[in-house]
């Protein structure tokens, strides 16, 4: 009886424990209902409408989308360089990494929700190294070059892959491979020739630099393969490398001055300090809609388009920036141009073609790597290769 009766009291504790387990989970489920970012809902709402429109509308948004952007970005980084007070070409690639940096943390933390990191800190050494050389350089030709010829000179990331393929690997090329080569060569030649007759400020010093940061961009991939071997993310890598070179960037330009005299230069004109704004984030959405073009429609498409914006980039900047012209810079144009398009979609031709293992490897990886933007396009090529392994 008294085991009973003790039992009897204890039963409507225990069901009241339950309840209120119960309903303590239930409003701990609604909280997390509730907590959810409004970023990621209205992504998602973004992407829904994006995904309704039809395909042509799709392909023409992007692509209007990825030349505006690209374009919009390459007139501020040559309308702050032509600023009569800014001459610290270095800060364009130290506010590129920086807005790079910031706009890869916030996709990881908001849209993917990444946490941590898969590679060992140590794994990105050599890369930071690599995209300090590859912006820092590249910026800092623009006080001894104009602008087209750096553009010109930042797309032929092919002849370093070429010569550091044959060096090592002894890898021979087919005959069309080594004529597109030729005529970017060519291109080159004739875009340095017409730099060095009619710009004033031209001196050669600007081409070694641009020539160094395209070495580093080459090498930089093969050293992103190895981390995302490691089960690296795209973002993970993008925010680590560019984070870590944020870091390096900001002590050297402090030590040198650089960075102080920018900073007191953006305060006393609002003029540059909107260009550096703007110029800071634009360039990783403009990555990201040519990333979306990529895996939407193919290689091809993207080479197209790549090469359009390229060239607009040149127009626009013979438009609004006028500057002294000659024949030269047309013909080296189309060389580079079209030696860059033709050996891309013959590569892409290639891989249509059924391959073997080996093959498929060492075709797609060598120099399709080192042409797409590094920090961006590499994850895809890797993957596919860990597919076919």
């Amino acid at each position: 009886m008294c085991v009973s009766e003790i039992s009897r009291r204890e039963t409507p504790t225990v069901v009241a424990v339950e309840i209120r387990e119960t309903n303590s989970a239930e409003v701990s489920k609604d909280n997390e209902r509730t907590s959810k970012p409004t970023i990621a809902k209205e992504t998602k709402d973004d992407q829904q409408f994006f995904e309704s429109l039809s395909s042509t509308s799709q392909f023409a948004l992007l692509s209007m989308s990825m030349i505006v952007l690209f374009s919009i970005h390459n007139v501020f980084q040559e309308a702050i360089m032509k600023i009569p007070e800014f001459k610290y070409g270095v800060m364009l690639g130290y506010m590129e990494v920086l807005g790079v940096t910031a706009c890869s943390f916030l996709e990881r933390r908001y849209t993917t929700k990444e946490m941590g990191h898969v590679a060992p800190l140590s794994q990105y050494t050599f890369l930071t190294a690599c995209l300090m050389a590859s912006s820092g350089l590249s910026s800092m030709s623009l006080n001894y070059i104009n602008f087209p010829t750096k553009v010109v000179f930042r797309s032929c990331k092919l002849l370093p892959a070429m010569l550091i393929s044959t060096i090592i690997n002894r890898r021979k090329f087919s005959p069309s491979e080594y004529m597109c080569a030729f005529a970017i060569s060519t291109g080159l030649v004739l875009f340095a020739a017409a730099d060095w007759k009619l710009s004033p400020s031209f001196n050669s010093w600007g081409i070694m630099l641009v020539s160094l940061s395209v070495i580093a961009d080459a090498i930089l991939p093969n050293s992103q393969e190895r981390l995302f071997k490691l089960g690296s993310s795209r973002l993970e890598v993008t925010f680590f490398t560019n984070f870590f070179t944020l870091i390096a960037m900001t002590i050297t330009t402090a030590l040198s001055g650089d960075l102080v005299a920018v900073l007191k230069l953006t305060v006393s004109s609002k003029e540059l300090a909107c260009y550096l704004t703007v110029y800071s984030f634009i360039s990783y959405a403009a990555i990201s809609t040519f990333m979306m073009i990529v895996k939407k429609y193919g290689g091809v498409a993207a080479v197209i388009l790549g090469t359009a914006r390229k060239a607009m980039s040149i127009a626009l900047s013979f438009i609004i920036f006028p500057k002294a012209f000659s024949w030269m810079y047309v013909a080296g144009a189309i060389c580079v141009l079209g030696g860059l398009s033709s050996i891309s979609l013959i590569k892409h031709s290639r891989k249509e073609k059924p391959v073997t293992q080996s093959e498929s490897v060492t075709e797609s990886d060598e120099l399709d790597s080192c042409e797409t933007q590094p920090l961006m396009e590499m994850e895809e090529t890797v993957q596919s290769t860990q597919k076919i392994k």
